[in-house]
């Protein structure tokens, strides 16, 4: 299905790009979220006028992303779960757990922001978290998971 990209989408296109995607993905993710329209002739007459409007509303919400970003660099965030004596967890640390602390802290993340690069966290300790807050601005935090004393 062909259709014109309302904004930036990862691995798909930009702004105003007119591409080719499967039915089903245009159908189902794309055009429900308002990331996409059918590109119909009415359609792309209607972007190309909107066209300023929706480039500027694009670099207005990058650059609230890239300041969030760089406030969310270098964060540690701390949870406190309950652990086994050797340090594994009862249960595992979920994307849930850290947007709720993150949100907790003053940020504004919902969960599938929140990406464990090396998989679950099922151990106490560090780990690395991404978030990613824009599809071009992705923050590393410090994810401390500790043991509830018992």
């Amino acid at each position: 299905m062909q259709i014109i990209l309302l904004e930036k989408v990862l691995n798909v296109g930009n702004l105003g790009d007119v591409v080719k995607v499967k039915d089903g993905y245009a159908r189902n993710f794309l055009i429900p979220k308002k990331m996409a329209k059918r590109a119909t002739a009415v359609a792309m007459a209607e972007f190309e006028s909107r066209r300023a409007e929706m480039e500027k509303h694009a670099a207005d919400k990058l650059a609230l992303a890239q300041a969030a970003g760089e406030k969310l660099g270098g964060l540690v965030v701390t949870l406190v779960q309950k652990a086994g004596v050797d340090g594994r967890l009862f249960g595992s640390v979920t994307h849930g757990d850290v947007a709720e602390a993150l949100t907790k802290q003053g940020f504004e993340v919902n969960k599938a922001q929140v990406r464990f690069p090396a998989g679950h966290v099922k151990t106490t300790g560090e780990h690395a978290v991404s978030i990613t807050l824009h599809t071009d601005v992705v923050s590393d935090i410090t994810l401390l998971v500790k043991a509830e004393a018992m």
